[in-house]
């Protein structure tokens, strides 16, 4: 590459989900009340733990923090897409592409680690529950959200880091609607090998382990709910993971399948829509999925809107 295609770039051009003009305005209500669903479910389900006694379990705890996450995880995201679409432009600044990758790396991480931790505390309850309050005690319940915080400000500050060595070609713009790390690195004009390879083997590295971790948890889940004679028993087991499930599934299902496809030489806008799956979707579907199949959070949900309505 010549050194004249080199330049002290100021922004970068996110080309969105579409470039077609007369579908801006569906864009922007569509992600708009994705946005406000996603952001007031997830505040539901904080607030309702938060109010009821009966919900100060570590099962519960961790769902709070995740809730947290997806809140912070879509808005780093959809919030720029909603700024610049309202104000007709495509450009992120340097330092804005930057910050928005370091932090949506934290909270996708986040989102991960915390998904993991909570298949554990759904093995601890069901295969050991005369030693689920001894082993999952407030201190490990601590110590592993603080492990998950670190881990993610870690590499992300790490990823962020080795993204100011690189310089850039005039050409800026993104397949994306939002700055991701993949993405920017294919724009640069310099050897990007190590920063490649310490994206995709710690990317590989935080998706396998946790993988492999709630894979572990549920099938020993699986084995011991097997061995529950009763009919009843064995359904009440189930249904105390299976929203957690069906949110691994999601998530991971549409994350894996839009980082298996982001090596491609030309990238295509289709792993943009993917994208928006686990950025947008799944983070606005927990709050349903946590509340209608979870007859506890039904119940504190209830008790929050009752005493609401007493309030005023």
């Amino acid at each position: 590459m010549e050194a004249g295609n080199h330049t002290a770039i100021s922004k970068f051009i996110l080309l969105g989900l579409s470039e077609d003009m007369d579908l801006q305005s569906l864009l922007f209500g569509l992600f708009l009340y994705m946005y406000l669903v996603c952001v007031i479910g997830n505040l539901l389900i904080i607030l309702a733990i938060i109010s009821d006694s009966h919900l100060h379990t570590p099962m519960y705890f961790f769902l709070s923090n995740l809730s947290f996450t997806d809140i912070c995880f879509t808005s780093t995201t959809i919030l720029k897409m909603l700024v610049n679409i309202q104000m007709q432009s495509k450009a992120i600044t340097y330092e804005g592409c930057l910050t928005q990758m370091y932090f949506f790396m934290i909270f996708a991480g986040l989102d991960n680690l915390l998904l993991t931790v909570m298949a554990y505390d759904r093995f601890v309850a069901i295969c050991h529950p005369l030693y689920y309050t001894v082993i999952m005690n407030s201190h490990l319940c601590g110590l592993l959200l603080l492990l998950s915080w670190l881990i993610c400000l870690t590499y992300s500050l790490l990823q962020s880091l080795m993204v100011l060595r690189v310089s850039f070609c005039k050409e800026t713009k993104i397949p994306h609607f939002f700055c991701e790390l993949a993405q920017v690195l294919k724009l640069a004009c310099s050897d990007t090998l190590v920063n490649n390879i310490l994206l995709y083997f710690v990317t590989g590295l935080l998706g396998v382990i946790p993988l492999t971790g709630i894979f572990f948890s549920y099938s020993r889940i699986i084995s011991s709910i097997m061995g529950i004679s009763s009919a009843g028993g064995k359904y009440k087991a189930f249904s105390t993971c299976g929203s957690h499930l069906s949110v691994v599934s999601l998530f991971y299902g549409a994350g894996l399948g839009v980082y298996l496809t982001s090596g491609t030489a030309h990238p295509s806008r289709k792993g943009s829509i993917a994208s928006v799956m686990y950025t947008v979707v799944t983070p606005m579907l927990n709050p349903f999925i946590y509340s209608l199949r979870n007859r506890d959070m039904k119940a504190a949900l209830r008790r929050l809107f009752s005493r609401g309505a007493y309030s005023q």
